[in-house]
């Protein structure tokens, strides 16, 4: 017991868990979750509680995703949950009434920051029930973020699908979209949210019958705030995501090598890849799109491998320190469990040299992930920016049809 005592102090400065405190237990079924941001914005999330195996797990409920969450902690009246990507944590301690209260922190590679959580057991809602619906929000929106204090705009295009009061959807952009959202209308007025680790988002907007009006964008544990406004069109599309970052004139076939996560060099010019079609990947641990893209890749490896085509990760990691980004690659590549090479690069996502230094024959790397097809003659045929997940639906399948017809003309050329 005085370990256990050490332990939550350690881990948890306000945790009462001590040998006079009975163990308390999560209460099964659906909580309803929010990260208090100070400026009063809070971020609502639900997960689910269940016994498995004669442990609890939650997990993370964000539209029709369920993102598992496996390491579940409860000692004294003290609750640690790690979640499964992205380097973050939950210290929570049970209050009188059976809710959590605590802290999510997220480790970054220079700091850890911090922001308040609270949880209450049974409670479905995501949003408080509000007035019935008043408009329609269901349809494609192209959409307009503006950010006054770094004087930048950017665009997307938001897709949503409304079914009485509940919303779901999400934003594309060029780089990846937003993941899974998930909200409601209350009256005229559009609430949605995200959570995975990593994503912490509230959207609130009017909404008039073709445009949506005084939005507002809440990021993350600080206060970071946009502006949104959004017009109905049905038919807007994004840019070409192959024209965004391209092979430099002159240029057909990549040359690199890097240590695998053992740290043994591996080169694209190795035997295991010669006369082989060969994908790409531009990715990193710290990337919600890149998690979506690995669970796809990983899947699709292992059932296709033997028809001649290879697969390769280029880890750009938070740090350049090969142990540390080793250390945050093990668990993500784990969970998926990759069976393709994961090379660390020892170059950030924030290094705006990151793409000279790694792959010179591309012109830029815009976006995580990027995706590059390569020939049985090693000649690059092409390179697509972003990634459309299971969160963008339709967009998610055509990927996939288009992925699998592009493999098949790399193997037949």
């Amino acid at each position: 017991m005085k370990r256990l005592w050490i332990y939550c102090l350690a881990g948890f400065g306000m945790a009462a868990c001590n040998t006079g405190t009975a163990k308390k237990e999560l209460t099964t079924g659906t909580w309803q979750a929010s990260l208090h941001r100070a400026d009063g914005a809070n971020i609502v999330f639900n997960f689910l509680v269940k016994d498995t195996a004669g442990k609890k797990v939650l997990y993370v409920l964000n539209a029709t995703d369920k993102l598992l969450v496996d390491d579940v902690k409860v000692a004294g009246d003290s609750v640690f949950i790690k979640m499964p990507f992205f380097d973050s944590d939950f210290k929570a301690r049970f209050t009188d009434g059976g809710s959590l209260e605590g802290q999510w922190t997220r480790h970054l590679a220079d700091k850890d920051v911090s922001i308040p959580f609270t949880a209450k057991p049974n409670t479905a809602e995501r949003f408080p029930k509000g007035a019935a619906p008043e408009q329609q929000v269901t349809g494609r929106w192209v959409t307009t973020f503006v950010d006054k204090e770094k004087d930048k705009t950017s665009t997307a295009i938001g897709e949503f699908k409304q079914m009485g009061d509940l919303v779901y959807g999400t934003f594309l952009t060029t780089t990846g979209d937003y993941r899974f959202l998930d909200g409601s209308m209350d009256g005229d007025t559009l609430r949605l949210s995200t959570f995975d680790g990593s994503h912490a988002y509230l959207f609130k907007a009017v909404v008039k019958k073709d445009s949506i009006v005084n939005g507002r964008f809440f990021a993350g544990i600080g206060d970071h705030v946009e502006d949104w406004s959004a017009v109905k069109n049905d038919t807007a599309k994004l840019p070409d995501e192959r024209t965004i970052a391209t092979m430099k004139p002159g240029q057909s076939k990549l040359d690199f090598t890097f240590p695998d996560m053992n740290g043994n060099k591996v080169s694209i010019n190795d035997d295991r890849f010669k006369n082989k079609a060969v994908v790409i990947t531009l990715m990193g641990s710290w990337c919600p799109n890149c998690m979506d893209e690995t669970g796809f890749l990983s899947e699709w490896y292992k059932k296709n491998k033997d028809r001649g085509v290879e697969i390769i990760g280029l880890a750009y990691e938070r740090t350049p320190d090969f142990e540390k980004s080793q250390k945050a690659l093990t668990g993500f590549l784990n969970r998926f469990n990759v069976q393709y090479p994961v090379l660390i690069t020892g170059v950030t996502p924030a290094d705006p040299e990151k793409g000279e230094k790694t792959l010179p024959q591309l012109t830029a790397i815009k976006g995580f992930p990027t995706t590059i097809f390569i020939d049985k003659k090693g000649n690059v045929k092409e390179v697509h920016t972003g990634f459309s997940g299971p969160g963008t639906g339709d967009h998610y399948e055509q990927f996939k049809a288009d992925f699998e017809r592009l493999i098949t003309q790399l193997l037949e050329s």
